[in-house]
């Protein structure tokens, strides 16, 4: 096939299609319209160049060793070995760089390469870069680390109450402090107790969340080089590339201006790649001592240590409601299990709370959440970070309280619906299309001739939630804008914008280009983005919260509007018209009165060159500082808008093997406007696989206690981390809600993460109205399942099928939860 037959064509609905006359009677020529996105035929062809594709003259490759133990101070590193060998150019200790790190600035617990202690099996202890990767691996054999062994903790319960006699996971930050604490909190909002009490109908569970990870295809990947200025330049598969510039400058005691940044095309991140890594610190220092470029890629193995993903959690519920079904307290109290170190440990501990408070209104609200550390690998930040553990617990809950007052679950939900205002925890909500989404998921799935009805064995089941569009707040205090562009025209008509945002597939690139083209009325292929690169772009603090599209979008919005400005002023002046009367689409500058008077957009942009001089603007966006109350981590959770999501799941229950077979999924997913529908689908259709991914399969589990074993993952690879294929996977129908936001980009609101909360808990919900059961714990694995059914029927059993007078733990069950939460069915459920 020719280069030629590979060039995408416009899509149907492109401004190109229409006349003038056609444009004028649209509210937008191309927003809202089914656009390509801007890097899919480069990742279609195999174009797309991604940070391991590098390769850079004279480049060396270098390794981690890395700590077999789970928690054990160093006594001695010895590297004379490696550096005797043939090949090898440089190794580095954490002497070399021991100044300590964080993504979040009050909790900097980690170094590059450890000190004097390891927290978790797999924890960096020292690097080696040789001519080859082999060369490197035998080099990393032959560094001889010394170890004292400690006492470890698997189970947050017992990090919570630790022996006195064993050393702490981390120092303690005051005498008498537990150091195995990361944060705690309790915020209360109005007189929970007394509501409580108050309350016609009270729920009850305990649920247990088990972590997850991200399974990104790219494993991490980074290259430094040093060139001969002495300027360091460091290529990673990062989200945050501003974040990253920041810490690479502080820990390597180097100026800011004299680090550059690049984010090549990342093959997937889903909040894994959200802060700094280790090796973007040791190809940096390696690059310094050897004056040659050095890349480290991951193993997959690696990627499984290196984690962040989702915390690990127990949570302790209880729900006070009217006969109504209108909420009067909601009390949570949640342990979170964070492993070895902070990472957005502070931020998550929050999230577990705050980010409940919508859709619902509630009458009172109080959460306790305590974050604290094991030695296992660290936990931060994945796709829905902090909110969908809870959300899971909450919206059970609600399928709880509708059994007991014998209330349709959706019906349950509608009299609770808050509109729009402020929520319980102070947090402001200018725009919900909840009640709509929850009215075309009802149509959708067939509700009303479903639920309750169908054979035993297959049934359907509802849940709700809320996300953030970007946090109302940078991670570290500044007054500066949160997101930023710069944008230009060429006499060719063509517009080049350079973006700080950072592309991880979610599309940002793609919507600045839109904007651009939107505004400045020129074809969508004459955009050119430039993006994530530290020396050529502004700053946009990075790809994590579902912050990419509304920041940025903003931005470029800013920029662009003052170009076209520009542009329809010059032109009305030589038309002798009003400015309001020329319009930009289509490739056309035209009167809006008279659309046969009109001139080519290059025409348009000559002439606005010769009136103002090279035409260039810079656009900006900082949230409003309105949004959230006053109290201490009232800015925690606070967004500038908030999506809102609906799912019903459709599924059969084999009650013979415990297997559950999800068979659909219906997303109703307000996003305020979808500026490309396209997008938004594919955001609402990977965050729900991912969403169901989590219900029945994944399991980021450690072993605990096995002599010799103790902290290793009990199947670091894509082969045992239990993710569905495309065979798997269920029919997903996304059904997109537009409810305009105000402070959105065009109104639009986020769309990346919400969609994933709500089909854990509709799967579960959906469970029960098949066989009756409750489960309380994920995933919903066969052993699980089976073990539920059994439990329920009153033939408990153990392993090999013999009665058992306690609840037994099953293969695919978690060591952490080795006092499992009991299966049960409360009293009127």
């Amino acid at each position: 096939m020719r280069p030629e037959e590979l060039r995408p064509r416009q899509a149907s609905t492109a401004a190109s299609d229409h006349t003038l006359d056609e444009l004028i009677e649209r509210e937008f020529a191309l927003i809202g319209s089914r656009m390509l996105k801007g890097d899919g035929m480069a990742k279609a062809t195999g174009r797309a160049v991604f940070t391991d594709d590098l390769a850079l003259p004279g480049m060396l490759h270098a390794k981690i060793v890395r700590s077999p133990h789970p928690h054990a101070r160093i006594l001695s590193i010895d590297t004379a070995g490696a550096e005797a060998m043939e090949g090898v150019k440089a190794v580095v200790t954490g002497a070399d760089m021991p100044e300590k790190y964080c993504i979040i600035p009050w909790t900097r617990d980690e170094e590059a390469l450890c000190v004097d202690k390891v927290r978790f099996v797999g924890d960096a202890v020292a690097a080696v870069a040789a001519v080859d990767e082999d060369t490197a691996n035998r080099a990393v054999a032959a560094i001889r680390v010394l170890y004292e062994p400690l006492p470890a903790y698997f189970d947050p319960r017992d990090a919570l109450e630790p022996d006195p006699e064993d050393e702490p996971i981390h120092a303690p930050k005051k005498e008498g402090h537990n150091g195995n604490i990361t944060k705690t909190l309790k915020l209360e909002f109005g007189a929970v107790d007394e509501e409580m009490e108050a309350s016609d109908v009270v729920v009850e569970g305990d649920y247990y969340f088990e972590g997850s990870t991200h399974a990104p295809i790219e494993p991490h990947c980074a290259v430094g080089w040093v060139d001969l200025e002495g300027k360091l330049t460091v290529w990673s598969s990062t989200q945050v590339p501003h974040y990253l510039h920041r810490e690479l400058a502080r820990v390597l005691d180097l100026d800011v201006a004299r680090i550059r940044v690049v984010q090549p095309v990342v093959g997937g991140a889903f909040g894994g790649k959200s802060e700094p890594f280790d090796l973007e610190f040791c190809v940096a220092k390696l690059a310094q001592k050897t004056g040659r470029p050095v890349k480290i890629l991951y193993t997959r193995e690696e990627v499984f240590y290196s984690h962040r993903g989702r915390h690990p959690m127990r949570m302790k519920c209880r729900l006070g409601a009217d006969r109504k079904g209108r909420i009067r307290a909601v009390d949570h109290d949640i342990l979170l299990d964070g492993g070895a170190y902070a990472s957005f440990g502070l931020v998550t501990t929050y999230y577990a709370g705050q980010l409940l408070t919508a859709p619902y209104a509630f009458g009172s609200y109080r959460f306790d959440s305590t974050r604290v550390y094991t030695n296992k690998p660290p936990c931060g930040p994945k796709r829905g970070h902090g909110s969908v553990q809870p959300r899971f617990a909450f919206e059970v809950q609600l399928d709880r309280l509708a059994r007991e007052l014998e209330l349709d679950p959706i019906e349950l939900r509608r009299r609770n619906f808050m509109g729009t205002g402020r929520t319980i925890n102070e947090l402001r909500v200018q725009s919900n299309g909840f009640m709509e989404c929850l009215d075309a998921v009802e149509k959708a799935s067939g509700w009303k001739d479903k639920f309750g009805r169908l054979p035993r064995g297959r049934g359907i089941g509802v849940a709700g939630s809320c996300y953030i569009s970007g946090t109302n707040y940078p991670i570290y205090p500044n007054d500066m804008p949160q997101s930023a562009v710069q944008m230009a025209i060429e006499r060719s008509g063509r517009v080049t914008v350079w973006s700080g945002a950072s592309e991880i597939g979610q599309g940002s690139d793609s919507v600045v280009a839109y904007i651009a083209a939107e505004e400045l009325g020129v074809p969508l292929d004459y955009v050119r983005v430039i993006s994530a690169d530290t020396d050529h772009v502004p700053v946009d603090l990075g790809a994590y919260s579902s912050r990419e599209t509304f920041m940025v979008g903003n931005a470029a919005i800013h920029a662009a509007r003052q170009l076209r400005e520009k542009v329809t002023g010059a032109v009305a002046e030589m038309w002798e018209v009003a400015a309001g009367r020329v319009g930009l689409a289509g490739g056309w500058a035209f009167d809006l009165k008279d659309t046969a008077r009109k001139m080519p957009i290059s025409e348009a942009f000559n002439i606005a060159e010769a009136k103002h001089g090279t035409l260039g603007a810079t656009g900006w966006y900082d949230t409003p500082k309105d949004v959230h109350g006053e109290y201490r981590g009232g800015t925690i959770g606070a967004s500038p808008a908030y999506s809102f999501t609906a799912h019903v799941a459709e599924v059969e229950v084999d009650e013979e093997t415990g297997v559950v077979d999800v068979k659909n999924i219906w997303i109703a997913h307000d996003c305020g406007r979808a500026l490309n529908p396209v997008l938004v689908e594919g955001q609402m259709e990977g965050s729900a696989y991912m969403g169901f991914a989590e219900a029945l399969m994944e399991e980021q589990v450690f072993k605990s206690h096995m002599e010799g074993k103790a902290g290793l993952h009990n199947g670091p690879s894509l082969l045992d981390y239990r993710i569905p294929t495309s065979l798997d996977t269920p029919e997903l129908e996304s059904l997109i809600i537009e409810s305009i936001d105000p402070e959105g980009p065009y109104g639009a609101k986020e769309a990346g993460e919400g969609p994933l909360h709500p089909s854990i808990p509709a799967i579960a919900n959906a469970i029960h109205d098949a066989v009756g059961i409750r489960m309380d714990s994920l995933p919903f694995s066969p052993p699980r399942v089976w073990r539920a059914l059994q439990a329920a029927s009153g033939r408990i059993v153990e392993d090999d099928g013999s009665p058992a007078t306690s609840m037994p733990r099953g293969r695919g069950d978690s060591p952490t939860s080795a006092r499992p939460l009991p299966y049960r069915t409360p009293a009127g459920l």
